[in-house]
């Protein structure tokens, strides 16, 4: 998706692969809800989408043009997730909402919620963590994509949001931090809370806009990436690379 164009969100496909991995690979479909709040970490869906036959493979080639469903930042109709919006802030206000209505409905829906660490400066964030905490909704499951980068540079260079845990505790929530690249770690993790009752979890992923990918410079703007063609076959060879079957990768 990102290599034709040459730019794009691909920082927030690397940092968030493992979190949408383990939710498409536990989520029941028809039935579950997700919602990705960062509009533009829906390039992270729309792969694991195709992965799953929800999505045309060819849909992709569409990906950020004029006109096309299949957008760079995601909007309200965007396909394959339940919700998600370009302004930051409000995917899990949309997230307890829909919890909400499915227990008045009777219906025994998860619903899980893709967030990340820049959005928690957004106070709206805040008075639905409130809000779900009071109102006991363990049907829900946050995952807070902790990868330290927003558009004007690291995370803590422009707020100090640790110690995030121990935040979302005093609201009431349950907490689990863990390692987002380790996808074994955020099954479990997304099993556990699961089991947990009476108050909504929230599992916080520490993650990098460049994991996965070693061929990326340092210097690599971790929100918008630029990819020239020469980085961009260099990547697509390190992945196929990683994708042999004697890969210890594989």
């Amino acid at each position: 998706m990102i290599a034709p164009q040459g730019f794009g969100y691909l920082g927030q496909a690397l940092s968030s692969a493992e979190q949408v991995a383990a939710v498409f690979g536990l989520a029941r479909p028809g039935l579950d809800r997700l919602v990705c709040s960062p509009g533009h970490y829906i390039i992270g869906p729309f792969a694991a989408a195709v992965e799953l036959g929800l999505l045309e493979e060819s849909a992709l080639g569409r990906y950020g043009q004029d006109g096309s469903d299949i957008e760079a930042i995601g909007t309200e109709s965007s396909p394959v997730v339940d919700y998600t919006c370009g302004s930051l802030g409000q995917g899990l206000s949309a997230a307890i909402g829909l919890a909400l209505g499915d227990r008045l409905n009777g219906s025994q829906a998860r619903t899980y919620a893709l967030l990340s660490d820049g959005e928690l400066q957004e106070g709206q964030v805040w008075e639905a963590a409130l809000f779900g905490a009071h109102h006991r909704l363990d049907a829900v499951t946050v995952l807070l994509d902790a990868n330290n980068s927003q558009v004007d540079g690291p995370v803590d260079t422009i707020t100090t949001l640790d110690p995030i845990a121990a935040k979302w505790q005093s609201f009431g929530w349950h907490v689990l931090e863990v390692d987002g690249h380790d996808a074994g770690a955020v099954c479990a993790a997304l099993t556990g809370a699961a089991a947990v009752r009476d108050r909504p979890s929230v599992i916080v992923c520490r993650t990098s806009t460049v994991h996965g990918l070693d061929c990326l410079p340092a210097d690599a703007d971790g929100h918008f990436i630029k990819l020239p063609p020469d980085l961009a076959e260099a990547a697509l060879a390190e992945l196929n690379d990683r994708l042999k079957p004697e890969s210890p990768h594989v």
